[in-house]
């Protein structure tokens, strides 16, 4: 069996081939352009590669709504050129296969659910953050959607007493995107987050963030394991601080071994590595050809 893989990203779109064990046999990448010059090039990648399925995680926000005329749209994106622009339907057309179709971070979350961290569990969160912040729910065996669907990544936060940072959300200012994300802590201290030091404060800044927001998904959603992944969560020595911060934020209501003792493999990062997405992206193409057996 083979099936066709797209993690579709703001900065860049990698293609691949896998099988149903999850297993990614081939890739290529390039930089996610005007869509003109970048779905030629996706579709070229798959032209001559005989998948009977292909999965495709997008960045968003994205129509997910079968029943919507817009379904398969990227919708309010930045991203110059991608606005309404209709994804799905321009690779229906040069493909008579079936397609899934889903936001990049709710497939990076069916990947941990399905060959990760999370394998075995009915649910699970999936945060991303790097140049954005993006958050996929898989409850109850399935993904979430809902009105549209989740944008955990901008959700309101906390100020930290000593940041005065204003956030570069053009949306909302200082949500957990525009003051969490990658190019926050490259404006706030003037440097890649990549090169400063794992005692540097910037870290401790940014787990009160994303540790309120953790600790904000389970009380709403309950999952069974956090899972934090994206170009941020490199920095290892966040994990230990956004734990603590959880368990801060929680102060022992929520009585649960998982985050009164176990918290060390509650939130953890992603089992797959930097293939989450991809991976997910397949598995949405698995499912989508077995739904149509």
């Amino acid at each position: 069996m083979r099936i066709g893989a797209i993690e579709a990203g703001g900065t860049k779109i990698v293609c691949g081939l896998g099988n149903e064990q999850g297993i990614i046999e081939d890739r290529v990448s390039f930089p996610t352009e005007q869509p003109e010059k970048t779905l030629p090039q996706i579709i070229a990648y798959f032209q001559d590669k005989h998948v009977e399925a292909i999965g495709i995680g997008s960045f968003g926000p994205i129509n997910i709504d079968p029943s919507s005329p817009e379904y398969g749209h990227v919708t309010t994106t930045p991203k110059p050129g991608w606005t309404n622009y209709p994804f799905l339907a321009k690779m229906k057309e040069a493909f008579d296969i079936p397609f899934g179709w889903d936001t990049d971070v709710n497939a990076a979350a069916l990947g941990e659910a399905t060959w990760g961290a999370a394998q075995g569990l009915d649910s699970c969160v999936y945060y991303t953050i790097g140049t954005g912040v993006g958050v996929g729910v898989y409850a109850e065996g399935k993904l979430v959607h809902g009105l549209v669907h989740p944008e955990g990544g901008h959700i309101l936060t906390r100020r930290h007493p000593d940041d005065t940072y204003e956030g570069f959300c053009p949306y909302h200012g200082d949500c957990l995107e525009g003051i969490a994300a990658g190019p926050a802590i490259e404006r706030r201290w003037k440097v890649k987050g990549s090169e400063l030091p794992p005692d540097h404060p910037a870290w401790a800044m940014e787990a009160f963030y994303i540790g309120q927001a953790v600790a904000g998904t389970i009380l709403l959603l309950s999952p069974k394991r956090v899972i934090l992944g994206g170009g941020v969560m490199h920095q290892l020595q966040l994990f230990p601080l956004v734990r603590a911060e959880v368990q801060r934020n929680l102060n022992g209501y929520v009585r649960a071994e998982a985050v009164l003792a176990e918290i060390d493999t509650y939130i953890v990062p992603p089992g797959l590595g930097d293939n989450a997405g991809l991976a997910g992206s397949l598995a949405l193409g698995l499912n989508a050809l077995r739904a149509r057996v």
